[in-house]
């Protein structure tokens, strides 16, 4: 008998089901046997490391969650020294949708910045050809779990967007995350580097392992660069570190990194480390292009819909402002209404934005993305020995700079 009143198991029984999930680390009903077994041998840690080993494999297991309730309720009781183990009910938490599967999630492992997106990539205007490869990178593979299977189609993955800077990076990884019906984690750079050696690995490690047990979540890695930057240009042991727990991650050689879509995005992938492009990893890389015609014209319309316009021919902006990024479409439409608005104050009567403040406003913004496609033109032209760039290539060509 525990000290606790509660049946002890033999050590050998106990020794042997750890060598069973050692053999089979996806055998779910398995790992939540042994599960139980700790935690009638007071052993809370031991069950709460195979709880949340089990919903990497099978996320939102109802089995698993109300025995890790059960597990992280006895752990915090027993914390203090000579506490005695707090009392845990037997059937665990109500769990009986996915409200209170993520209210319980944060209870236990904490409050991340987790999030279950509602845009799909119907929101997304335009960018045909972008949506038809990240439907066959992650979308199709997803909802066709026998044809997965049939072509041995893993649902780990690595995507790396790329492209000039206020595009919708981020939010077509949203949209991904609202078509799968999965968790959206965004990282950036302060979720993770630290002042304090060996704190920023801590934090990535940290990260993938919320990604887990959320699963399955899209993770987003935004401007990866500064995360995985070549290290053959980092002078600092610190940040090679950060690269390699990185690459550990991806790989996924001690996790389970199943159910967890891994898109992350660049202004510069020419400074992301080679190896972080190896088959594996981010093996796929996807170019996203200023917003074509109809998407700038669905972009206008957006930033315009809840302001008061007249006269305003937004097809007609949409040819005017060609090369435009979203945020500087988004730029047009502030300056515009900043304009009506000086207008309303000097004369004492509002009036809506015409066609002539956004006119102006167009003539007085220069296109984000043309300096960035100055440099990358070097790089496309000179350094796509493997074919990296052939996508941006084709891109230069349309615009003569190639």
């Amino acid at each position: 008998m525990a000290e606790n009143g509660s049946m002890a198991t033999d050590p050998a029984v106990l020794a042997a089901l750890e060598a069973a999930v050692a053999a089979q680390p996806e055998n779910v009903a398995l790992r939540l046997h042994l599960a139980g077994l700790l935690l009638d041998g007071d052993d809370a840690a031991g069950a709460v490391e195979h709880c949340t080993a089990a919903l990497t494999h099978s996320p939102g297991n109802v089995e698993a969650l109300r025995l890790l309730a059960r597990a992280a309720t006895r752990a915090a009781g027993g914390a203090a020294d000579g506490a005695a183990p707090a009392p845990v009910a037997a059937e665990g938490p109500e769990l009986e949708d996915e409200e209170s599967v993520d209210a319980f999630l944060r209870d236990v492992f904490g409050d991340p910045d987790v999030e279950a997106p509602k845009l799909t990539l119907a929101d997304v205007g335009g960018l045909e050809e972008v949506k038809r490869r990240l439907t066959t990178s992650f979308l199709a593979p997803m909802r066709n779990p026998e044809l997965r299977k049939l072509f041995g189609k893993s649902l780990r993955g690595g995507l790396l967007l790329y492209g000039p800077p206020g595009c919708g990076k981020t939010f077509l990884a949203r949209a991904v995350a609202g078509e799968l019906g999965a968790r959206f984690f965004a990282v950036g750079l302060h979720d993770v580097l630290d002042m304090w050696l060996g704190k920023s690995e801590r934090n990535l490690h940290q990260v993938f392992e919320t990604a887990r047990r959320f699963s399955p979540c899209v993770l987003f890695l935004d401007e990866v660069d500064a995360l995985g930057m070549k290290r053959s240009n980092l002078t600092h042991s610190a940040g090679r570190n950060v690269v390699v727990q990185l690459l550990n991650e991806l790989d996924g050689i001690a996790q389970q990194n199943e159910g967890v879509f891994v898109l992350a995005a660049t202004n510069q992938p020419w400074d992301v480390d080679p190896a972080l492009r190896r088959p594996g990893r981010f093996d796929r890389m996807l170019l996203v292009l200023p917003p074509d015609d109809q998407a700038r014209r669905a972009i206008l319309a957006s930033h315009l819909r809840d302001r008061p316009v007249e006269g305003v021919d937004v097809a007609r902006l949409a040819a005017r402002t060609d090369g435009f990024s979203g945020a500087d479409l988004r730029l047009v439409c502030e300056a515009a209404a900043e304009s009506a608005l000086e207008a309303s104050v000097e004369s004492g009567v509002a009036r809506p934005i015409g066609m002539a403040d956004l006119e102006r406003a167009v003539a007085e913004t220069a296109p984000s993305t043309r300096p960035w496609f100055e440099v990358a033109r070097n790089y496309a032209l000179f350094a796509n020995e493997s074919g990296t760039y052939d996508d941006l290539i084709a891109y230069l060509k349309k615009l003569r700079m190639a």
